[in-house]
């Protein structure tokens, strides 16, 4: 298999500036290079950039996958809409880190495979698959973060057999609705390979998820918010917003809105107590070993099913063979005169539907067996007829 690598980045707070875009075209002459994004692949050779750095300066997102496994999304986030602290309980060594960048918080899910993927790494997946978690964030949805705790503990677990280590370990905050992901989440779920019965277990003590409220009723929300600001700080936000700060103090302001309204937000503790890695792996292993169970329940009965159909086919034919033997008889003739191999297996399957229809009555058996003795002696000259009459046993000699 060649070699693909492929690397983009999107700035969605604000666009990159002139010598901003001349500053990263200097690390890729080939690369697709926008204002908002860069795109480039490599099918030999590598990036010569620092994306951790080129997100924590200039970018809010960052993807990148290769062919034999490895993946990346970076995500940043002003630290006033997800501080550090809030984020930190999700870290996990093998699928998310979480640091601190000039008043940003990055948020690096990674993962690293040597059995490649099932994507088409040129076309399946681009960023837009994911930046709306960046959204989902800032609102105080915190189940992408949990996503990539639970993908680490599969890693874990798949890379180690500590049962102690495993006991000692405890789950973060659950956040509500992990059994109604949003479309980036589960897009994430699969990007990091996630374990449905694993998501599952974890699912059982996660409450639901909130009904988003309708655009009127947000809107009505936020301004009764926003009038119960203190004036100063009114004022400190129109001010950012006037010296070009805007969606910076947006996201000041909507990170405010959230906070004071956590039921709004659908997270939380979710269960009275929090699970140990090996709960959650254990309650995983018990619905996967029951879905083989009942996967191979599924595969029998369809089996048998297919069986029966199968039966009652043949048994139907048999009747209308005994019923009317001479049709099928004349198709014999017709096949053998043809001198081909296949015209002559096609008989002998013939003649085993006239054998086993003719098994209903001794009459018919002898009046078969005459038959059969007139068929032999007529195509004597036919040795690849007559061995394939004594290979399949159908009217002995």
């Amino acid at each position: 298999m060649s070699e693909y690598q492929y690397y983009e980045f999107l700035a969605v707070d604000r666009p990159l500036a002139k010598e901003e875009q001349a500053e990263v075209r200097g690390l890729s002459t080939r690369a697709e290079i926008t204002a908002t994004r860069f795109v480039n692949h490599y099918h030999f050779g590598d990036f010569r950039g620092d994306p951790t750095a080129m997100v924590a300066r200039l970018y809010d997102a960052h993807l990148y996958f290769a062919n034999w496994g490895s993946r990346r999304l970076l995500l940043r986030l002003p630290a006033e809409v997800l501080p550090k602290k809030t984020a930190a309980p999700y870290a996990m060594e093998e699928s998310l880190s979480v640091s601190a960048r000039h008043g940003h918080t990055l948020l690096d899910f990674s993962l690293d495979a040597e059995d490649g993927g099932e994507w088409d790494f040129e076309s399946s997946i681009t960023l837009a698959d994911f930046t709306g978690l960046r959204a989902e964030l800032a609102e105080g949805d915190l189940r992408p973060l949990y996503l990539a705790w639970l993908a680490g503990l599969r890693v874990w677990e798949l890379a180690d057999d500590d049962e102690e280590e495993y006991t000692l370990a405890t789950e973060p905050p659950v956040p509500a609705g992990l059994d109604t992901l949003t479309g980036c989440q589960r897009a994430l779920a699969d990007f990091l390979r996630l374990d449905d019965e694993l998501l599952a277990a974890a699912g059982e003590t996660s409450a639901p998820f909130a009904a988003a409220p309708t655009a009127a009723e947000r809107k009505a929300a936020v301004a009764a918010f926003v009038a119960r600001l203190p004036e100063v700080e009114k004022n400190a936000l129109l001010t950012e917003a006037a010296l070009g700060a805007g969606a910076k103090a947006g996201q000041k302001l909507m990170a405010r809105f959230c906070a004071a309204r956590p039921a709004a937000t659908g997270t939380g503790a979710g269960a009275t107590g929090r699970r140990s890695a090996a709960d959650l792996l254990d309650a995983a292993h018990l619905r996967r070993t029951e879905r083989v169970r009942s996967e191979r329940r599924a595969r029998e009965a369809a089996e048998a099913a297919r069986h029966r159909a199968a039966q009652e086919q043949r048994a139907a034919r048999l009747a209308a063979v005994a019923a009317q033997p001479e049709p099928v008889w004349q198709e014999i003739d017709t096949l053998i005169e043809q001198r081909k191999p296949a015209a002559y297996d096609r008989a002998i399957t013939l003649l085993a539907d006239l054998r086993d229809a003719s098994e209903q009555s001794s009459d018919a058996t002898a009046a078969f067996d005459r038959r059969t003795a007139a068929l032999r002696t007529t195509h004597r000259s036919k040795p690849a007829l007559l061995r394939r009459l004594d290979e399949s046993g159908v009217g002995a000699p």
